[in-house]
Parts: C-alpha cells; structure tokens; sequence
C-alpha cells in the first residue's frame, strides 16, 4: 500500500510522549488498589483526561506512521478509561476506535471516511502491513470487540475476529462440529505481545479473558431467550462462563442464570444447586434467593419456600453493606459488557413488600390462616406508607391489583374469625371502587379482539370496569359469608343481594360458541362470583325456612354452572325440605349419575381459569356439609317397598 509522505514528529517529541504515556500509566499502577472508591473514581476520569490530551497533542500532527504505535497505545490506554468510566462511554469509545483507524489509513495514504466500521476494520486489516501496526489494531480490535459485545451484535464481534485471525494460523480459529464459534475465534486469537516501552493499563491477554467470558455469558442468555427448547446449549454457555475470568457479583449472577435454565428444563433439584452456589458466591445476589424460593414452590415444599422468602425479606429490609472500593482492578470488566433485557429480568430486585405480599399469599393458599393475616397486615400497613409510589406495578412484579389485595386479607381474616374486620375491609373495597363502574357495561362474552389492548381502548377501559365491578360484588359477597358465620341471616341475604344486583349492571352478549371455548377472563370471575352468591343466598333462605326462596336461587345457580358439585346438593335439600322427595331423589340420582364439571370447585364457573385468590375461602364456604346425611336420607327414601313420594 502506497504510503503517505509527511512530516513525522521529532523524535525528541516521541520521546517525550513515550516518557509521558509510561508515567501515567504507573500513576495509574500505583494508586488502582489503594484509596477509597471515591477516590478511585477520581483517578479514573483524571488518568483519561490526561491521555486525552496527550492524544490531542499527537493529533495535532498528521498521521504518520512511526508515530501510530505510540499514539495507538495511547489510544487504547485512553478507551480503556473512558469504557470504564461508565456504561454510557463506551459509545464515545467506539468513536475513538474510528478515529484511530482513520488515523492509520490517513498516515497509508488512503481513505476510509464514508465505510461503515465493520468496513473500516476490514480495510485496514486486510490492506495495512506495517508489521509494527500489528500488534497495537489488534489490542484496538479487543476494544472493539468489547464494544459491540456490550451491544449484543456477537455476529461482528464474530466477524472482526475472523479478520483478526486471517494473519496467524487460520487453521486454529476453525470451529468443530458442536462448538461455538464466537468462542472457537475468541480462544484462537495469538494476543500480541506487550512491549515495555508502550506500557497499557490493562494487559490485551486480560481483556480476551474477559471478552470470553462476556461472549459466553452473552450467548447462554441469548439461547434460553430466543432459541426456545434449546436449553442444553445455553446451560452449556453458562457453565463455561462461571469457568471464566469474572468478579464474585458476576459469577454469582451466571450461577442464577444457570438455576433458571435447569428449572426451565424441569430439573429442579439441579437448579437448587446452581442458586445455592451463587449464593455462597455473593450472599448479596438476592435475586438467586428469590429464584429459590420459585424451585421451591414448584416444587411444593411450602416449609422451605416461605423460610427463603422470610431470608430475602430479612435481607432486602437491612441496609445493604458498602461495596468494596471501587479502584477497579481492571478497567474493562464482564459486568459493563453484559446487560440484556432477559439479564435484568432475571436478576430482578424485589421491593420487600412484594416479598411480603408473596409470604401473605403463600400462607394463605397453604391454609397457614394466622401467619397469613400477620403478613397481610405487615403489607396493607406498608401501603399506607405510601408504597404504591415506590413499587412499579409492571408485569414482573407479584403484586396484584391494590383492591384484590384487600379482598385476599379479608379473606384470611374471615378464616381466622375476625369477620368484623373482614367486613370493615370489604367496605373499603366497595367504597373505593363504586365511582370507577358505569351504571350498565354491555359485554361481549367471548374473546374477539386482542387479548392485549392498547391502554385508553375501548376494550382496555371496559376490562377495567369489569374488574371494578367484581371487586365490588366480590366485597358484598365476601360481607354475605361473615354476616352468615356471625348468625346474622337477614343482613347476609342483604349483602347477597347487593351483590348479585351489582352483577345486573353487565349486559353479557353471547357468541353461539360451546360455553367453555374462549371465554373472557372477567366474565369468569363475575359468572363465580354470581353463582356463589345464589348458593349464599339461598342457604341463608333455608335457615330462615324460605324453601321456595332457597330453591329459586340453586335453581338460578345451576343454569349459570350446570352440574355445580356445591349448588346441585343444596338444589335436592331444598326440593327435599319442600316434601317433593320424589323430584330430590331424581335430581340426587341425576347428579351422582354426572361426573363433576372439570372446573370442580377451585375453577371458575363455565370457564378454564382457576378462582382468584380472593374467592378460594368463598368457594370453600359455598361447598355442601351435609353430603352423607342427604345422601342416607335419599337412600332410605328409595328404599321404601313403594318409594311413594309423599310418603
């Protein structure tokens, strides 16, 4: 390649620089491991400050090539500050990368201003041979390589590399079957030498450790995110990466990753293995603790789950300690190369609320009824603290929606006996949502747009006054039970009421498609909520002696769940208490003849959806306790020589 003819520095000049470029960079040795974080921080920007001028000074003269080694050096010794700075400033290096290699073109007499980078690299390796260039683009091509791992585009990271390698052995960065070959050109690359008189500030063999490392990691993640099913090459990945060149906070983090690929190939014992290793890795990595707490749920180990999740509470309610000092050991590190969306979710922090909301709840569904009530108080106090600034509600957050919090507390109060201070919450509820429903909702009751709108939408809007509206008549509902435990008949039947005229205000418009198929979510939940509202009802009907009554409300009830296990029984005691034994043993014997509905007593009525939370206790409540006496009465009713029904 033709060289440009220009007037080089003087070589007291670079010897200057030279002798400037070496005293920084044992400025740099000397202080990186002593100080406080602090003051680390500062020698940090200072020391690219002044590689930044003297990189202004070397520029200052056109390009020439005995200069470039230096001011290639000094260039990536600058980068290397300015990438450690901050997550933000490795754009700025990127540019810097630019630069350089312009520079190196400009000093060969040639042009590179309208390539695009890969361009640009691919220019300069293949047309500059100046043997003393080598070393110094090829540390420039590490920085580069850095920079584009930090912006996941491993397939021109890939790409320089093969360039990178063109020089050497090609032989060597050939990948066999079944290895990867981002990892194969990585591992491949001949680092060059570090000379004494251009001292760095972090070693070239150093930064392809770390650029391993990254790739790996960056990869494992990439195969669990979007090559679903191929899990054993992500697990792969990972693995690999813990073996790497990483701090504890990072180790600890691929750990977890691999925790949450071996329980997404249903190996849980295997990810608690993973999690625990991170834990010990950095009992910090809180975010292993709360995957710990999942593999346990899944598992169904309740004793183990709700004692990780009180750890984590305890955990994230303690001031976290000081980080060690900052004084990076090396300026370039795994962790500002790795941050993808899939990274972040994974490694999620909690709120200790939402902690406490999952220790609530997981009580509750458990039947451990007072520790249940303890923590949802523990949570609805926190609420008053203004909590709901401090928690984002986004679709990673355990936390439901704020009323059907209160109606779960009331629920674990109703079953520890405090049907007072169910009721009193229950009434929060309904106050709060009454201004939030219209006076008549107009339904479809079936899925025909999008499952997930647009908020503002029509649709949007009217899935919210749904949710309102079962709230509310959730809060009458729950109110019918406790005044009915309490022996107060006549209140319950109001409550009842009001809750079942709240559902009058939806207008429900069928499709003509089988009852079961792609029915909305809300209307599951109001079509439960209406059917255990009948069955309060009418149970409160029969202690009052109301038979008729009592039989109207079953009767209403199993047109909306057909062969409802609870409803169905109650249905034959009314018939029965009205002495038409005749017609109860038909109905008794048609409803033992019928297997129960799939949605049994835990789904929600002519759907697939299973019941809220916040309906479990009603649901339990709703179910018949007298299914033996019934039954001994029918059979002996039967048995009569001539089963007369009045008789």
């Amino acid at each position: 390649m033709k060289r440009r003819r220009g007037s080089p520095p003087e070589p007291g000049s670079l010897r200057a620089w030279a002798a400037e470029s070496r005293a920084l960079v044992d400025r740099w040795r000397a202080a990186r491991f002593s100080g406080p974080g602090g003051a680390a921080a500062r020698e940090v920007r200072r020391q690219r400050g002044a590689f930044g001028e003297l990189l202004l000074k070397m520029r200052g003269l056109p390009a020439a090539l005995p200069a470039l080694p230096l001011e290639l050096t000094v260039l990536y010794n600058s980068l290397l500050f300015t990438m450690g700075a901050s997550d933000s400033a490795i754009k700025e290096a990127a540019e810097g990368i630019c630069q350089g290699l312009l520079r190196v073109l400009e000093a060969c007499g040639a042009c590179g201003q309208d390539l695009s980078t890969e361009e640009l690299w691919q220019k300069v390796l293949q047309e500059v041979t100046v043997e003393d260039l080598q070393a110094p683009l090829h540390r420039l091509g590490a920085l580069q390589a850095a920079w584009w791992l930090a912006a996941s585009r491993l397939g021109s990271t890939a790409g320089l590399f093969r360039l990178l390698s063109k020089a050497e052995d090609s032989g060597r960065a050939r990948c066999s079957e079944g290895e990867n070959e981002l990892l194969s050109l990585l591992k491949a690359w001949q680092v060059p030498a570090e000379e004494a008189s251009l001292p760095l500030v972090q070693s070239a063999k150093d930064l392809k450790e770390i650029l391993c490392t990254a790739a790996a990691f960056l990869q494992g993640l990439w195969m669990q995110e979007l090559e679903a099913g191929n899990f054993p090459t992500a697990l792969s990945l990972l693995q690999e990466a813990a073996g790497g060149f990483c701090s504890k906070m990072v180790l600890s983090q691929i750990y977890t990753c691999l925790g949450c690929c071996a329980q997404r190939m249903g190996k849980p014992q295997t990810a608690l293995q993973h999690l625990k290793r991170a834990l010990q890795v950095d009992f910090q990595c809180l975010p292993a603790l709360s995957h710990v707490a999942a593999v346990y749920h899944e598992l169904g180990e309740t004793d183990a789950e709700l004692q990780a999740l009180a750890l984590l509470y305890e955990a994230l309610q303690k001031k976290p300690p000081a980080a060690a000092s900052s004084s990076p050991h090396f300026l370039i590190r795994t962790e500002l190369l790795v941050h993808t969306p899939i990274l972040a979710s994974l490694l999620r922090h909690h709120h200790p609320s939402e902690v406490k909301y999952l220790l609530a709840q997981r009580c509750l569904q458990d039947g451990r009824v007072a520790d249940a009530v303890e923590h949802y108080l523990d949570f609805l106090a926190l609420l008053q603290e203004g909590l709901q600034q401090q928690v984002p509600l986004d679709g990673d957050s355990p936390l439901p929606r704020i009323p059907e919090v209160f109606l779960e507390a009331a629920s674990a109060l109703e079953q520890a006996g405090r049907h007072h201070d169910a009721i009193t919450l229950c009434e929060e509820v309904i106050s709060r949502t009454t201004d939030l429903i219209p006076r008549m909702l107009r339904v479809e009751e079936r899925l025909q747009q999008p499952e997930c709108p647009l908020p503002g939408t029509g649709l949007s809007q009217q899935k919210e006054s749904l949710c309102c509206l079962a709230w509310r008549a959730a809060g009458y509902l729950h109110q019918g039970w406790a005044w009915a435990t309490l022996g107060e008949s006549k209140e319950a039947i109001m409550q009842f009421s009001r809750c079942l005229g709240d559902l009058l205000r939806v207008q429900i418009y069928g499709t003509g498609v089988e009852p079961t198929e792609n029915l909305l979510p809300e209307v599951e939940v109001l079509q439960k909520i209406r059917l255990l509202s009948l069955i309060g009802r009418g149970t409160q009907f029969l202690e009052l002696g109301k038979h008729t009554e009592a039989l109207l409300d079953f009767q209403h009830s199993l047109q909306i769940s057909p062969g409802d296990p609870a409803a169905a029984p109650y249905l034959v005691q009314a018939l029965w208490k009205l002495d038409r034994k005749q017609e109860a043993a038909a109905q008794w014997q048609k409803f033992s003849r019928t297997p129960p509905g799939e949605e049994g007593q835990g789904r929600c009525a002519g759907g697939e959806g299973p019941v809220p939370l916040y309906l479990a206790s009603c649901v339990q409540r709703a179910a018949f306790p007298g299914h033996e006496a019934l039954a001994g009465s029918i059979r002996d009713y039967l048995g009569t020589p001539n089963g007369d029904s009045a008789s």
